[in-house]
């Protein structure tokens, strides 16, 4: 029997996108399965335990993120021990291809789906409405999305400016409105920030009974990066496919802001931008007693003059 690839190991630094795709190609061929679905995505499925994270994932994430060049799926199961079906688009194309929709046909009329104890969708931003979406493919199937989208299409969110370039792709399609999709999951994750106004609304629109909203205000729009900095994801997906998942156990997870420099930054800022000089004050003095934060002290001396020439 051959050995598994050790998915830990994996490097693919360095290798163009071509050479990419056929090493990762040849894991999935010599693990489990590998499919190019058209030009712009590939489906690549590597067989471990019996929880399966089904992963979106854009190339260009994939390199900026990733210190190996190799899918976020990838480094869960290398820490988790579970199997892997990875679906990874060449640009941000929201998975609307019909290739991706008869690939999920044909994984639901093989019962794929059926063969795991545990099946968690995942992915953020444009990956995140695809992970809602497909969910709909494995009834009872867990959802985990960061900043998603609902859709883009404008007769839905107009007031979303930031990818008009993509209104042409149909939305009304199948697997098309997200937060219908996602309807038939056992249960969803949302995260998002509440003060990055347009995530927000499009959070608005998940509101089902089965989906749990939770908020990230002062982290920004790239949650996935900061959650991976923060060394957040595996145990937030571990959470998920243990059940443990709720209010307490996140605000516990989320504890490590309090030293997370960029997110302290923003929550600084916002206090200054509200005029909330005493409030930024305490914050410097509890940022600088506990980590080496030049810019939180020379921010709090001079706020410490300015009160006092107030006075």
């Amino acid at each position: 029997m051959q050995d598994q690839t050790d998915l830990s190991s994996v490097d693919l630094t360095g290798l163009r996108r071509g050479q990419w795709i056929n090493a990762v190609s040849q894991i999935g061929e010599a693990d489990g399965f590998s499919e190019p679905l058209g030009k712009r995505h590939h489906a690549v499925f590597v067989e471990r335990g019996d929880t399966l994270l089904v992963s979106f994932e854009s190339l260009p994430g994939i390199e900026a993120l990733s210190e190996t060049s190799k899918p976020l799926g990838w480094e869960v199961s290398g820490q988790t021990g579970w199997s892997t079906l990875t679906l990874v688009s060449s640009r941000d194309t929201w998975f609307r291809d019909g290739r991706v929709y008869a690939f999920f046909d044909q994984l639901l009329d093989d019962g794929f789906f059926d063969d795991f104890e545990t099946v968690i969708f995942y992915g953020a931003g444009p990956c995140g409405y695809a992970a809602a979406a497909y969910s709909v493919a494995a009834p009872g199937a867990r959802v985990v999305m960061l900043a998603p989208q609902a859709t883009l299409d404008p007769r839905v969110t107009e007031w979303d400016e930031r990818f008009t370039e993509m209104r042409r792709l149909n939305f009304t399609s199948r697997y098309g409105y997200a937060p219908d999709m996602v309807e038939g999951a056992e249960t969803a994750w949302l995260l998002y920030d509440p003060r990055e106004r347009l995530d927000a609304m499009h959070a608005a629109l998940f509101h089902r009974p089965n989906v749990n909203r939770l908020r990230l205000p002062f982290m920004g729009s790239a949650l996935q990066a900061d959650l991976l900095e923060l060394d957040l994801i595996v145990p937030l997906l571990e959470a998920v496919a243990g059940d443990s998942l709720d209010d307490l156990a996140f605000a516990r997870m989320m504890r490590r802001r309090r030293d997370y420099t960029p997110y302290l930054r923003k929550l600084l800022a916002r206090l200054e931008s509200d005029g909330r000089q005493a409030l930024a004050m305490t914050l410097c003095e509890n940022v600088t007693r506990r980590l080496d934060a030049p810019r939180f002290r020379r921010r709090l001396e001079a706020i410490r003059a300015d009160l006092t020439e107030e006075a």
